[in-house]
């Protein structure tokens, strides 16, 4: 019944060698790899406006220059990642940089804050996403949390199908939406450009604005910036694009940019000039949208849209959180599980944690976008510094040809990123404080994980000092719980192996069980040496454990070893086993940590 469910669920098993057919195109990849960055637009300019509300609605034309920073730091960000590509064409994104270029401990940094980032994506995501669905439907705002896991849940069986299908289906909403907005923006200018819009919603630019201040700039730029988060996203992915990757890859990079760019700015210029304020349950593309077509079919269109892209954003992180945790586990800093391809050759296991992860934030925090956003956008513009410098120390240590504006271009990127890190800190502590605990946390597991690691490949490895174990003899320890087929079959067993003593061990509760099972044993088999434990506590492990211990220490003095052979039956039908208690799999539990005891199990299969 699973495997049925499974196969409907997530389709049939691929094999292995069509893993070439996984691989997807620009089209593709665009609308994958750049929905978060894309969808940031509904949120982004929205997080301006609500730090210039604090001074008052005179203080929004600040929006347009504070855009224009954004836009700047952008395109240093998007030569920046360009350069990352074709300088790293096996992905691994921020991570690798600051590993190869500034150690190990500033590459854990990245890696660690950009796992925790996509975990923020998908919680991000799809929390604005129902936002702006409940925003279109206000009776839905009370199940914000509900409706937020059931699209959570959806995405992550959709990627367990695998990269090339999700990626089919989710084209179509980011495209649809990259046109709903575009059409918004047009109409929207057309409207300005013809007088359509009363001069009097917004103030003139470079009207004076009391209160304002560099620090208030510096904290409205930085809760823009935020629209920035998934630019680094298709370094990570590359191994996902269609040969040439590196290239297919830029020029995807490079296209995501000029879309970013074009909606970020053409939604601030309207917000300013229909002179849109942020509102605690409807958005501001919502009322931008309202504002340009009324709630007629278009609204609808354009909240469907991008309440649609909000949640398949959360796609992003599936396509990059699983191979960023790839390469952590390829230098074994988190387990080697993340290594695993599933039926459908993606890294399930990477795509079921995320999803997990993500329920749990989403729980954590109520769906709330406003809380979740500032710790998302540290968590990635940490990354986004490292990786900036990584790449500044590689050019000047390399010097390659044509270095010096790649170096520019990498100060330049680094520098604003680090402003944006600490403003976040600076004017957000209280909502990002977490990442100063985490992080260290993390990086501690990580490296503990590695020592784990080594310290078992040393103990593996067959050229180390240790000898190996010289066996002289075998003492063989069968526990029988009665006279059956079961306990004949695993004695059978013991005998075909040839031991130098069997041992068959029997835990009685009572004295007159104890006796009357000898004599019957003794006339069933009297060539096997049968050894009665009495248990005063009605515990089958407790003596059988020590006379084990007992036997060993015996043994180990003359090179023996000890074996336990556990007699097991099989049910034919699973659901049978709650009516059994088991004790086979209980005793191997306590022994197989015993150091110098070897426990095997001899299964009798049942018919019926």
């Amino acid at each position: 019944m699973f495997s049925s469910i499974k196969r409907f669920l997530i389709g049939r098993p691929l094999k292995s060698h069509e893993l070439g057919e996984q691989k997807i195109n620009k089209t593709k990849a665009l609308a994958i790899l750049s929905s978060d960055a894309l969808s940031s637009v509904a949120y982004g300019p929205e997080q301006i406006l609500i730090v210039l509300a604090t001074i008052g609605a005179a203080a929004f034309w600040y929006s347009i220059p504070i855009a224009v920073g954004v836009i700047i730091l952008l395109t240093a960000l998007i030569l920046s990642y360009r350069q990352i590509i074709f300088a790293y064409p096996h992905g691994g994104g921020a991570y690798v940089v600051s590993k190869n270029n500034l150690g190990v401990n500033p590459g854990l940094i990245a890696g660690g804050s950009l796992l925790v980032d996509y975990i923020l994506t998908v919680a991000v995501s799809v929390s604005a996403g129902t936002d702006a669905l409940t925003s279109a439907f206000p009776p839905l705002h009370n199940y914000n949390v509900e409706i937020a896991i059931v699209f959570v849940i959806f995405i992550t069986l959709l990627n367990l199908r695998g990269v090339t299908e999700s990626a089919s289906i989710l084209a179509y909403p980011v495209y649809l939406f990259v046109l709903a907005l575009f059409i918004l923006i047009g109409v929207g200018i057309y409207n300005i450009l013809t007088g359509g819009v009363a001069p009097e919603l917004h103030t003139p630019l470079g009207t004076p604005v009391v209160g304002i201040s560099l620090f208030i700039l510096l904290r409205a730029f930085a809760s823009g910036s935020s629209a920035l988060t998934g630019v680094e996203a298709i370094s990570n992915a590359i191994p996902n694009f269609k040969d040439p990757a590196p290239n297919n890859a830029a020029k995807t990079l490079i296209m995501m940019g000029i879309l970013l760019a074009i909606l970020f700015s053409g939604i601030i210029t309207l917000a300013y000039y229909y002179g849109t304020s942020p509102r605690a349950e409807v958005t501001v593309v919502s009322q931008i949208a309202e504002d340009v077509f009324g709630r007629n079919f278009m609204y609808f269109f354009i909240q469907g849209t991008t309440a649609l892209i909000l949640i398949l954003a959360a796609n992003t992180g599936y396509s990059a959180f699983p191979l960023l945790a790839v390469n952590l586990a390829k230098d074994k800093f988190i387990p080697r599980m993340f290594l695993m391809r599933g039926d459908r050759l993606g890294y399930s296991n990477g795509i079921i944690i995320l999803g997990l992860a993500s329920i749990i934030l989403i729980l954590a925090f109520h769906a709330e976008t406003e809380h979740l956003i500032p710790l998302y956008a540290v968590g990635v513009f940490v990354p986004f510094t490292l990786s900036q410098t990584g790449m500044m120390v590689k050019w000047i240590r390399e010097k390659p040809q044509g270095w010096v504006p790649k170096l520019i271009i990498n100060t330049t990127g680094a520098l604003i990123s680090f402003i944006v890190t600490l403003m976040f800190f600076l004017t957000k502590f209280n909502q990002v404080w977490s990442i100063l605990v985490f992080l260290p946390i993390i990086i501690f597991i990580f490296h503990r994980i590695k020592k784990h690691y080594d310290t078992v490949g040393d103990q593996l490895r067959i050229t180390t000092c240790e000898p190996g174990l010289q066996i002289e003899g075998n003492v063989l320890i069968v526990p029988v719980a009665g006279i059956t087929h079961v306990v004949e079959n695993s004695i059978n067993y013991a005998k075909s192996l040839k031991p130098d003593q069997i041992i068959a061990v029997y835990v009685a509760f009572e004295r007159d069980d104890e006796h009357k099972f000898e004599e019957k044993w003794k006339k069933w088999q009297p060539e096997v040496r049968l050894v009665t434990l009495h248990s005063h506590y009605r515990s089958i492990i407790t003596p059988l454990t020590k006379f084990v211990d007992t036997v060993e220490h015996k043994a180990s003095e003359s090179n023996y070893q000890v074996t336990v052979v556990i007699p097991q039956f099989i049910t034919k039908k699973g659901w049978h086993n709650i009516l059994h208690n088991q004790s086979s799999l209980l005793i191997k539990s306590f022994l197989l940590y015993r150091r110098n005891v070897i426990v095997t199990t001899v299964p009798f299969r049942l018919k019926k």
